[in-house]
Protein backbone atom coordinates (compact mmCIF):
# COMPACT_ATOMS: atom_id res chain seq x y z
CA UNK A 1 0.00 0.00 0.00
CA UNK A 2 1.76 2.92 -0.81
CA UNK A 3 2.51 5.80 2.15
CA UNK A 4 -0.16 8.29 1.36
CA UNK A 5 -2.41 5.32 1.93
CA UNK A 6 -1.19 4.31 5.07
CA UNK A 7 -3.47 4.50 8.38
CA UNK A 8 -1.87 7.70 10.75
CA UNK A 9 -0.45 5.27 12.78
CA UNK A 10 1.78 3.52 10.12
CA UNK A 11 2.39 6.38 8.01
CA UNK A 12 4.64 9.45 8.49
CA UNK A 13 3.71 11.40 12.02
CA UNK A 14 2.41 14.93 11.09
CA UNK A 15 3.77 15.93 14.25
CA UNK A 16 7.49 15.37 13.72
CA UNK A 17 8.32 18.96 11.23
CA UNK A 18 11.76 18.99 9.96
CA UNK A 19 12.48 22.57 10.83
CA UNK A 20 14.81 23.55 13.82
CA UNK A 21 13.94 24.96 17.39
CA UNK A 22 11.58 27.67 17.30
CA UNK A 23 12.20 31.42 18.28
CA UNK A 24 11.32 31.14 21.75
CA UNK A 25 14.26 27.83 21.81
CA UNK A 26 16.72 29.21 19.72
CA UNK A 27 16.49 32.97 22.57
CA UNK A 28 17.04 29.85 25.46
CA UNK A 29 19.94 28.20 23.91
CA UNK A 30 21.30 31.85 22.86
CA UNK A 31 20.69 33.06 26.87
CA UNK A 32 22.62 29.64 28.28
CA UNK A 33 25.35 29.70 25.64
CA UNK A 34 25.66 33.43 27.09
CA UNK A 35 25.65 32.22 30.81
CA UNK A 36 28.47 29.65 30.30
CA UNK A 37 30.33 32.17 28.58
CA UNK A 38 30.05 34.75 31.19
CA UNK A 39 29.60 32.65 34.65
CA UNK A 40 33.51 31.61 34.41
CA UNK A 41 34.76 35.18 33.26
CA UNK A 42 32.11 37.05 36.28
CA UNK A 43 33.68 34.48 39.03
CA UNK A 44 37.16 34.56 37.85
CA UNK A 45 36.56 38.81 37.79
CA UNK A 46 35.00 38.95 41.47
CA UNK A 47 37.76 36.68 42.87
CA UNK A 48 40.64 38.89 41.51
CA UNK A 49 39.15 42.32 42.18
CA UNK A 50 38.08 41.13 45.92
CA UNK A 51 42.04 39.52 46.35
CA UNK A 52 43.30 42.47 44.60
CA UNK A 53 41.11 44.85 46.71
CA UNK A 54 42.08 42.99 50.04
CA UNK A 55 45.56 43.47 49.99
CA UNK A 56 44.97 46.83 48.60
CA UNK A 57 43.31 48.10 51.96
CA UNK A 58 45.89 46.16 54.32
CA UNK A 59 48.70 47.44 52.91
CA UNK A 60 47.81 50.88 51.93
CA UNK A 61 47.56 51.09 56.19
CA UNK A 62 50.91 50.60 56.05
CA UNK A 63 52.55 52.84 53.22
CA UNK A 64 52.68 56.62 54.52
CA UNK A 65 49.46 58.60 52.44
CA UNK A 66 52.18 61.02 50.63
CA UNK A 67 53.54 57.49 48.64
CA UNK A 68 50.28 56.78 47.17
CA UNK A 69 49.92 57.63 43.86
CA UNK A 70 45.91 58.11 44.10
CA UNK A 71 47.07 61.55 45.36
CA UNK A 72 48.52 62.61 41.90
CA UNK A 73 46.07 60.84 39.99
CA UNK A 74 42.43 61.66 39.13
CA UNK A 75 41.44 58.15 39.62
CA UNK A 76 42.34 55.11 41.78
CA UNK A 77 45.00 53.04 41.02
CA UNK A 78 43.68 49.31 42.14
CA UNK A 79 46.82 46.84 42.44
CA UNK A 80 49.11 49.00 44.02
CA UNK A 81 48.89 46.94 47.34
CA UNK A 82 49.55 44.13 45.39
CA UNK A 83 53.08 45.36 44.32
CA UNK A 84 53.76 46.58 47.51
CA UNK A 85 53.11 43.05 49.13
CA UNK A 86 55.20 41.60 46.19
CA UNK A 87 58.24 44.40 46.88
CA UNK A 88 57.87 43.91 50.33
CA UNK A 89 57.71 39.78 50.85
CA UNK A 90 60.58 39.73 48.29
CA UNK A 91 63.00 42.68 49.76
CA UNK A 92 62.32 40.37 53.58
CA UNK A 93 63.42 37.25 52.05
CA UNK A 94 66.47 38.44 50.08
CA UNK A 95 67.06 39.78 53.71
CA UNK A 96 66.52 36.69 55.25
CA UNK A 97 69.08 34.98 52.51
CA UNK A 98 72.31 37.13 54.55
CA UNK A 99 73.78 36.83 57.40
CA UNK A 100 72.37 39.94 58.86
CA UNK A 101 69.21 39.45 57.56
CA UNK A 102 69.06 35.86 59.90
CA UNK A 103 70.73 37.65 62.68
CA UNK A 104 67.32 40.41 62.66
CA UNK A 105 65.19 37.34 62.38
CA UNK A 106 66.61 35.30 64.88
CA UNK A 107 66.40 38.23 67.42
CA UNK A 108 62.59 38.40 66.88
CA UNK A 109 62.14 34.61 67.10
CA UNK A 110 63.71 35.01 70.78
CA UNK A 111 62.15 37.65 71.42
CA UNK A 112 58.73 36.41 70.66
CA UNK A 113 59.82 33.08 72.46
CA UNK A 114 59.35 34.59 75.42
CA UNK A 115 56.27 35.87 75.25
CA UNK A 116 53.70 32.75 77.11
CA UNK A 117 50.74 32.66 74.10
CA UNK A 118 52.40 34.46 71.28
CA UNK A 119 55.25 31.99 71.02
CA UNK A 120 53.08 28.78 70.86
CA UNK A 121 51.34 30.80 67.70
CA UNK A 122 54.46 31.63 66.00
CA UNK A 123 55.68 28.48 66.10
CA UNK A 124 52.65 26.58 65.44
CA UNK A 125 52.22 29.00 61.99
CA UNK A 126 55.40 28.57 61.04
CA UNK A 127 55.98 24.95 61.65
CA UNK A 128 53.05 25.05 59.08
CA UNK A 129 54.55 27.48 56.40
CA UNK A 130 57.69 25.65 56.51
CA UNK A 131 56.56 22.25 56.15
CA UNK A 132 53.73 23.04 53.07
CA UNK A 133 56.22 25.66 50.93
CA UNK A 134 59.36 23.37 51.20
CA UNK A 135 60.55 22.07 47.96
CA UNK A 136 61.56 18.57 49.76
CA UNK A 137 58.27 18.46 51.51
CA UNK A 138 55.15 16.13 50.22
CA UNK A 139 52.20 16.99 52.11
CA UNK A 140 49.78 18.12 50.56
CA UNK A 141 51.04 17.55 47.12
CA UNK A 142 49.45 13.81 47.09
CA UNK A 143 46.14 13.13 46.63
CA UNK A 144 44.83 9.85 47.24
CA UNK A 145 41.51 7.53 48.03
CA UNK A 146 40.16 6.33 51.47
CA UNK A 147 36.69 3.97 51.88
CA UNK A 148 34.75 6.95 53.99
CA UNK A 149 31.93 7.55 55.35
CA UNK A 150 30.84 4.11 54.94
CA UNK A 151 32.49 0.33 53.02
CA UNK A 152 31.73 1.09 49.55
CA UNK A 153 31.99 4.89 49.55
CA UNK A 154 35.17 6.33 48.76
CA UNK A 155 35.95 10.00 49.61
CA UNK A 156 39.19 12.21 48.09
CA UNK A 157 42.03 12.82 50.60
CA UNK A 158 45.13 14.61 50.99
CA UNK A 159 48.06 12.71 52.08
CA UNK A 160 49.77 14.29 54.43
CA UNK A 161 53.34 12.67 56.76
CA UNK A 162 53.32 10.02 59.03
CA UNK A 163 52.68 9.92 62.89
CA UNK A 164 55.24 11.18 65.44
CA UNK A 165 57.02 8.78 67.37
CA UNK A 166 54.43 10.02 70.46
CA UNK A 167 51.22 8.95 68.59
CA UNK A 168 52.74 6.05 66.13
CA UNK A 169 53.56 4.63 70.07
CA UNK A 170 49.88 4.35 70.59
CA UNK A 171 48.95 2.76 67.37
CA UNK A 172 48.99 -0.65 66.01
CA UNK A 173 52.21 -2.21 64.85
CA UNK A 174 51.24 -1.10 61.14
CA UNK A 175 52.28 1.39 59.01
CA UNK A 176 49.72 4.28 59.01
CA UNK A 177 50.01 7.85 57.40
CA UNK A 178 47.98 10.62 58.36
CA UNK A 179 45.80 12.70 55.38
CA UNK A 180 43.06 15.50 55.38
CA UNK A 181 39.86 15.00 54.04
CA UNK A 182 38.44 18.43 52.79
CA UNK A 183 34.77 19.15 52.70
CA UNK A 184 32.65 20.23 49.66
CA UNK A 185 32.10 22.46 48.64
CA UNK A 186 34.46 24.41 50.65
CA UNK A 187 37.60 22.55 51.01
CA UNK A 188 39.48 24.42 53.57
CA UNK A 189 37.10 22.44 56.23
CA UNK A 190 37.56 18.83 56.82
CA UNK A 191 38.75 16.46 58.77
CA UNK A 192 42.51 14.99 59.88
CA UNK A 193 43.19 11.47 61.18
CA UNK A 194 45.54 8.67 61.46
CA UNK A 195 45.30 5.25 59.13
CA UNK A 196 46.71 2.57 57.85
CA UNK A 197 48.75 2.78 54.50
CA UNK A 198 47.38 -0.09 53.20
CA UNK A 199 43.54 1.87 53.42
CA UNK A 200 45.25 4.70 51.39
CA UNK A 201 44.80 4.67 47.16
CA UNK A 202 46.97 7.13 45.44
CA UNK A 203 45.84 8.52 42.51
CA UNK A 204 47.81 9.83 39.66
CA UNK A 205 46.03 12.98 40.02
CA UNK A 206 47.51 16.97 40.74
CA UNK A 207 46.18 18.30 44.13
CA UNK A 208 44.80 21.55 41.69
CA UNK A 209 42.58 19.18 39.88
CA UNK A 210 41.60 17.36 43.39
CA UNK A 211 40.82 20.69 44.58
CA UNK A 212 38.36 21.11 41.40
CA UNK A 213 37.06 18.24 41.83
CA UNK A 214 36.07 18.55 45.11
CA UNK A 215 34.57 22.65 45.11
CA UNK A 216 32.85 22.06 41.49
CA UNK A 217 31.21 18.68 43.62
CA UNK A 218 32.29 16.49 40.41
CA UNK A 219 31.26 19.03 37.64
CA UNK A 220 34.88 19.87 36.89
CA UNK A 221 36.63 15.66 36.22
CA UNK A 222 39.88 15.65 36.08
CA UNK A 223 41.87 15.69 32.79
CA UNK A 224 42.63 12.40 31.63
CA UNK A 225 46.16 13.51 29.62
CA UNK A 226 47.18 15.82 32.60
CA UNK A 227 46.63 12.23 34.81
CA UNK A 228 49.02 10.76 32.19
CA UNK A 229 51.60 13.55 32.77
CA UNK A 230 51.56 13.32 36.01
CA UNK A 231 51.59 9.51 36.44
CA UNK A 232 54.86 9.87 34.31
CA UNK A 233 56.27 12.69 36.64
CA UNK A 234 55.72 10.44 39.65
CA UNK A 235 57.68 7.47 37.99
CA UNK A 236 60.31 9.84 37.04
CA UNK A 237 60.95 10.83 41.07
CA UNK A 238 61.05 7.00 41.81
CA UNK A 239 63.37 6.11 39.31
CA UNK A 240 65.69 8.75 40.69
Amino acid sequence: MPPDKLPPSQGANPAVSLKGPGLGGRIRNWFLAGVIVAGPLATTAYIVWWFVDTIDSSVKRLVPVRFWPDNFLPFQLPGLGVVFAFLGLTLLGFLAANLAGRSFIRLGEATLARMPIVRSIYKGAKKIFETMFSKSGATFRKVGMIEYPGEGQWSLVFICTPPGAIIAGHLSNEEHISVFLPCTPNPTTGFYFFLPSRDVIELPISPDDAIKLIVSCGVIQPDPHAVVAETGKNRERVSA
